[in-house]
C-alpha cells in the first residue's frame, strides 16, 4: 500500500511537470512581451532566459490556480527593471568608455599612439607578443598555446608589460 507521502509526492511532480510544460509554451508570448522593453533579438533573448530560470527556480512560489502567464509576465518585468536600473548605476562596455574619456585633439591622439609604439618596441619580445595578444582579444589560453607557455606565465608577461608601460609612458595613462 503506497504511503500518503509518496502519493502527495507523485501528485506534486505531476503539477510540477504540467506547469513546466505551460511555461514552455508561455515563452513566445513573453518573447513579444519582452518587445516591449527591448529592441535587440539578443537582449530580448537574454531577458526571457534570465526569467525563465526564475520562474523555474521559483516554482515552489507559484501558487496553482492563478494565472501563470501574469507570474510569467511579473517575473520578466521585474527583471528587466532590475537590469535596467543596475545597468545605469554600473555602466559597462563602451558606454563607460565614451563617457568616461574627454575627447583630445587629434594631434594629441597621434602623439599619444607614437609614444605608445615607441614605448612597446622598448619591451621584451615575450611581454610584447602577450600583451598584443590579449589586447587584440585574444583569450589567455589560446594566447599561452601561440606564445608556447603556461598560461600563469603568459598573465605575468601580460601584467609585467603594461607595468612597464605606464612606467614608460607616466601614471597619467590610469585616469
Amino acid at each position: 500500500m503506497a504511503s500518503v507521502s509518496s502519493i502527495h509526492s507523485a501528485s506534486h511532480d505531476k503539477n510540477t511537470s504540467a506547469i513546466e510544460l505551460e511555461i514552455v509554451a508561455l515563452t513566445p508570448a513573453l518573447r513579444i512581451f519582452a518587445r516591449r522593453f527591448l529592441r535587440s533579438n539578443d537582449d530580448i533573448d537574454d531577458l526571457v532566459q534570465e526569467t525563465l530560470l526564475k520562474a523555474l527556480n521559483s516554482l515552489h512560489l507559484y501558487r496553482p490556480g492563478t494565472s501563470l502567464k501574469s507570474w510569467l509576465f511579473t517575473i520578466l518585468r521585474n527583471t528587466f527593471c532590475t537590469n535596467y536600473r543596475r545597468q545605469k548605476r554600473e555602466p559597462t562596455g563602451m558606454d563607460v568608455m565614451v563617457e568616461r574619456i574627454a575627447i583630445a585633439p587629434a594631434q594629441e591622439w597621434a602623439l599619444r599612439e607614437h609614444e605608445l609604439q615607441q614605448a612597446l618596441t622598448l619591451l621584451s619580445d615575450d611581454r610584447r607578443r602577450a600583451l598584443t595578444l590579449v589586447a587584440a582579444g585574444t583569450s589567455y589560453q589560446d594566447a599561452a598555446r601561440i606564445c608556447g607557455c603556461r598560461i600563469g606565465t603568459l598573465k605575468s608577461r601580460v601584467s609585467r608589460a603594461r607595468e612597464s608601460l605606464l612606467l614608460m609612458l607616466g601614471n597619467h595613462l590610469r585616469d
